[in-house]
């Protein structure tokens, strides 16, 4: 068996372009609701009908709809996972977050040929000041965070599950507060304060009372780099770090060292794999942010810059590698 890879199926960008411009149009959410001939679709969306029906067969060709007759469109099983509001359908809609993540990949080249992120060359702005001038685009990557990015629906996890002496914990750079109140809900001895930016934690409240745990949470509307508050057990960073290359990891990690000496602990959930091998992934960073994954060494020499010793690792339940920190 030949193990030839056919390049040029890997360099397809019709497929995803499609399901894109799908996904931005509505089509799922139409079809759910009855409207299945091509001509009503169009009018829905409010788009030429003859082109989105070639875009709709290239997807039923690539098993993403059905056409049970011609000129009239279905759901099957794969479609019927776009219909539902969900980290699927966020990181698809070009109208919203997902738009600038798919427009980015154009400035690859650039990131790779300077080492620079290429988010600025291709949309005018750097990406954070992008957000902070937007706040449409910004809302959207709040929301996806939420739905399905940084904050992960399991509770948080320390290395040996060891909560026991934990009374206080802050979550930075926490988003919306779906991590910190599914932590909060699963040990019920432990209080929180979210960490993130005002126009972020002002959408927690709702989150926590959801889950019953309003009285035993806090925010702290900040930015993530300035003094963050003191004196807790543990200070949870979580899908963090990666965003960030390594001048302004350590900035943060400094931050978290001082509000947890003498006794408390650093963890970082997500951006730093086990041992010394070259880390993989973190394309989507390098080019929006300049961030980067890192191995448990190199994070071991960015910890120790910021003031910290790494104490323990492991995998969670869940599979995802975690690292502890103490101040050193």
């Amino acid at each position: 068996m030949s193990d030839k890879v056919d390049l040029w199926a890997l360099s397809d960008l019709a497929t995803p372009w499609c399901l894109r411009v799908a996904v931005t149009l509505g089509v799922a959410e139409h079809l759910a609701r009855g409207i299945t001939k091509i001509d009503d679709l169009a009018r829905e969306a409010d788009c030429d009908a003859e082109s989105l029906a070639r875009v709709l067969r290239h997807l039923v060709g690539k098993g993403v709809f059905e056409e049970p007759a011609e000129g009239e469109f279905a759901l099957n099983e794969t479609a019927r996972d776009l219909v539902d509001p969900g980290p699927v359908r966020g990181n698809l809609d070009l109208d919203g977050w997902g738009g600038r993540v798919a427009g980015v990949w154009s400035g690859l080249l650039s990131t790779v040929r300077t080492g620079r992120p290429s988010y600025q060359e291709v949309f005018g702005r750097p990406y954070w000041e992008d957000l902070d001038a937007e706040p449409g685009l910004a809302a959207s990557y709040d929301a996806q965070m939420t739905n399905g990015g940084r904050n992960v629906p399991d509770p948080a996890a320390l290395v040996g599950d060891d909560w026991a002496d934990v009374r206080h914990v802050v979550d930075v750079g926490g988003g919306a507060g779906a991590l910190l109140a599914e932590t909060l809900r699963a040990h019920p001895h432990v209080r929180g304060t979210l960490v993130d930016l005002p126009r972020t934690v002002a959408r927690s409240g709702e989150i926590f009372e959801a889950a019953g745990v309003s009285d035993r949470a806090s925010v702290s509307g900040q930015s993530f780099f300035d003094p963050l508050p003191r004196g807790a057990d543990v200070y949870l960073l979580t899908r963090l770090l990666l965003d960030w290359p390594d001048e302004e990891a350590a900035a943060l990690l400094t931050r978290c060292a001082e509000a947890a000496a003498p006794h408390g602990r650093v963890v970082v959930d997500g951006g730093v794999s086990p041992g010394g091998a070259p880390p993989k992934g973190g394309l989507m960073v390098m080019m929006l942010t300049g961030g980067r994954t890192r191995n448990l060494d190199q994070f071991g020499a960015l910890a120790a810059m910021a003031g910290l010793a790494v104490t323990a690792s492991g995998n969670a339940p869940s599979g995802r590698y975690i690292v502890e920190c103490r101040p050193a």
